[in-house]
């Protein structure tokens, strides 16, 4: 009987293999992303902290007997001994102004036009779009070679009896602003004409269709169905491009240097002229601190009035 017994009893339970753990489907996009999200967390925090911390410094290459911490004597200087800050704000604030609300309303019409169907659509949409794809340097050299008093556009001018011969738009403080206004213009318009167009193609027929049958005329349409749809995308591109027009330096600088007169020296081309011509990098970056500090404020003002990415009504 012990011997059946023995016999009769049940093996012992074997215990389930342990599973490896792995990593949940909502961790693993962060663990993908990671190396990407460090690298431009360090090519960014780096530069940022080590321009704040010059800002604090006396700092000069050619002269460093003088170099040592200067504390905030540097943005005392700017706020209260330094007329040429101001003037360069002021001069970069006009610039964005009106380099943007040129180049959106530019932007605007020419996204308008190129969304219609005609013959040949692809080829004027590629004649409208390459001028983004040239380099800021490159299109500065283009214009510089137009406006040549001796071979660029004045010169046609004035065999045609407009103007006189040997005239430059570029050292003339008339004409200096309209001629570097046109050069970025060219440059610009395409970059608002891209993003509208993307967001244009996306608004439906139907709606059109709709207002037709109400009886709305085309420009009841485009205020009431194109323009609210394409709010997000006229807010986000005129947001962008005041920052980039704000820090343009390379047009400006192949340009006019500033001049005439430094009627066209932005506020970080003074940092630029400050840094490189001058090696006084702690009040340049003193400068850099107070204009990203700008920047900052202006951009985050501007996303707050116009509501980005709030429900439309």
């Amino acid at each position: 009987m012990a011997q059946a017994a023995a016999v009769a009893k049940p093996p012992p339970k074997q215990q389930p293999p342990k599973r490896r753990k792995s990593v949940t489907p909502r961790k693993l996009p962060y663990l993908l992303i990671a190396p990407a999200a460090l690298l431009m967390l360090g090519f960014i925090a780096y530069p940022v902290i080590s321009v704040f911390y010059y800002s604090l410094q006396h700092f000069n290459p050619t002269k460093p007997w003088r170099n040592g911490f200067a504390g905030f004597e540097n943005f005392t200087k700017i706020f209260t001994d330094d007329p040429l800050f101001w003037d360069t704000l002021l001069f970069s604030a006009k610039w964005v102004v009106v380099e943007v609300g040129l180049q959106l309303l530019f932007g605007l019409a020419l996204a308008l036009i190129v969304n219609q169907t005609f013959v040949g659509r692809g080829l004027g949409r590629a004649l409208v779009f390459s001028p983004w794809a040239v380099s800021g340097v490159l299109t500065s050299v283009i214009w510089v070679l137009l406006y040549n008093s001796q071979t660029g556009i004045t010169r046609y001018l004035a065999d045609w009896g407009i103007g006189s011969y040997g005239t430059s738009w570029l050292s003339d403080t008339a004409t200096v602003f309209p001629a570097a206004i046109v050069a970025d213009l060219w440059r610009g318009v395409p970059f608002f004409a891209i993003l509208i167009l993307a967001d244009l193609q996306s608004v439906s027929k139907d709606l059109y269709e709709a207002a037709e049958v109400d009886g709305a005329s085309r420009i009841r349409q485009f205020f009431h169905i194109t323009l609210p749809h394409l709010k997000d995308a006229i807010v986000l591109s005129t947001l962008l491009r005041a920052v980039w027009e704000f820090n343009n330096v390379d047009l400006l600088y192949t340009l006019t240097g500033g001049g005439p007169a430094g009627e066209t020296t932005t506020l970080p081309l003074y940092v630029a002229n400050t840094s490189v011509d001058a090696h006084n990098f702690g009040y340049a970056s003193a400068l850099t601190t107070v204009a990203f500090v700008i920047l900052l404020f202006f951009s985050f003002l501007y996303l707050r009035l116009s509501k980005f990415g709030g429900d439309q009504k």
